[in-house]
């Protein structure tokens, strides 16, 4: 992307690597726990509401400025706010965008590693046995060790290097569209899976019946920084991925498509895993644990349990990769167009600072488990607590902000290809109802 001019080669790819940065740990491991939570139904419904009224307006916002200013996040805000008359503080937006993102990626490449390893020690039949008390102290086992973490943490990284390096058509189209397909392909053997359970039913009855009476301010807040936050808006990563994007493609019907898929998989990660707690007698609300604590559990007592283990954690790690590849890119990017480096040089400098901070980040559930000074948190949590609950939503909200309020209203309507009711409906939305509703997920989240 050094020139601008790097385009994807169609706009399936483009889908698909959106879709694909969408898709991540959010989807299959953090979703399935949060309908638990929220008692099933009443959450899924929120959740879909607000994914539409809220996270869209904020993802197209998001293309729209990296298609316009076919550049790093950094530069495009710089060359879209002198272009409007707008303040030039505007690239702090796109500085903080590209920042946030790597920062991500340096404790998400640890959780990549936590499925890798998971996916061998399926396969290798390690949960076979294993009582409650088993599972948990694999999981402590693993935590306790900075040279397994480690292990892992860089072989995750390595893999997102080796994608990122190789471009936009060599590395991130290509990486797609085997991911993603696999990725389909691997739940769709998951659902299936879910029907031989006998408790395929009850799955559908928890999380499609919906009782009103489970709707409440906290659950509607859960919904909303979950539909926000999967679909990736807020770390620079769509506005990376709109730079790469042509004129020819429309930016409403595309969202809807990556809205779709990213929904679609979702609801499926339920459907794969609520059936295998159903039939093991476990719990729905078991938070985050619900993956690598809970499930193994339930594939210890299968008979098929290391192939089904197996499957599942591979699953999770091709969804960890494909959002990784993604939060490297705006760096890269931003690296690329500003330096000497070149694409390859510039993916080894900026994934080798996020492996580090990852490192002592992965230090942080064993030799440097104290708290941090003034936050009272060890580092790991206190990356996740800073990007998800602070920079995100801030990104977020003066993404959609700049594009409801800032640039020429008319020119967006006309790139959007939207007119009369439409044009007032998505006015409604992206310039009082998703800036308010980002507003709303940053309060609760500090409050």
């Amino acid at each position: 992307m050094s020139t601008g001019t790097a385009h994807w080669g169609s706009r399936l790819t483009f889908v698909l690597a959106a879709a694909g940065s969408a898709v991540g740990l959010g989807n299959i491991w953090k979703f399935p726990y949060m309908v638990g939570e929220g008692g099933g139904a009443a959450f899924v419904l929120v959740y879909l509401a607000c994914i539409v009224l809220i996270g869209m307006p904020v993802l197209v916002a998001e293309w729209l400025i990296g298609r316009r200013g076919q550049k790093n996040p950094v530069d495009t805000m710089r060359d879209l706010s002198a272009a409007n008359g707008r303040s030039g503080a505007w690239v702090l937006l796109g500085a903080s965008a590209v920042i946030v993102g790597a920062v991500i990626l340096s404790f998400y490449s640890v959780v990549g590693g936590w499925s890798l390893y998971y996916t061998v020690e399926a396969a290798t039949g390690a949960f076979a046995g294993l009582d409650g008390s088993g599972v948990e102290a694999l999981f402590e086992g693993m935590l306790a060790s900075p040279l397994t973490l480690l292990l892992w943490h860089s072989a995750f990284m390595g893999a997102t290097i080796a994608i990122v390096a190789r471009g936009v058509t060599g590395g991130l189209e290509a990486a797609v569209r085997l991911l993603m397909p696999a990725l389909a392909v691997l739940i769709a053997v998951l659902v299936l899976y879910g029907t031989t359970t006998g408790h395929f039913g009850e799955t559908l009855s928890y999380m499609f019946a919906v009782d009103f009476g489970r709707i409440d301010g906290g659950l509607v807040i859960a919904a909303m920084g979950q539909a926000f936050f999967t679909l990736s808006v807020g770390a620079g990563v769509m506005m990376a991925y709109g730079a790469y994007l042509g004129r020819e493609t429309s930016l409403l019907s595309a969202a809807w498509t990556v809205v779709i898929l990213d929904t679609v998989i979702a609801l499926s990660a339920g459907l794969v895993i609520f059936p295998i707690v159903f039939a093991n007698g476990l719990e729905t609300s078991a938070g985050p644990g619900l993956i690598f604590v809970t499930l193994p559990i339930a594939f210890a007592q299968m008979a098929v349990g290391s192939v089904v283990g197996f499957v599942f954690f591979l699953l999770l790690a091709f969804a960890a990769l494909t959002s990784a590849i993604s939060l490297l890119e705006p760096a890269v990017a931003f690296t690329e167009q500003r330096s000497r480096l070149g694409r390859i040089g510039s993916t080894l400098v900026i994934g080798g600072l996020c492996w580090a901070l990852g490192i002592a980040a992965l230090l942080s559930f064993n030799l440097w488990s104290a708290p941090l000074p003034l936050v009272g948190l060890g580092l790991f949590d206190a990356l996740d607590g800073l990007t998800s609950k602070i920079m995100l939503p801030l990104n977020g909200f003066f993404a959609v902000l700049f594009v409801g309020w800032f640039l020429n209203r008319r020119g967006v309507l006309e790139e959007l290809g939207l007119s009369g009711l439409r044009a007032k409906v998505w006015l409604a939305l992206s310039c009082v109802v998703a800036p308010l509703g980002v507003v709303a997920v940053f309060l609760a989240e500090m409050l």
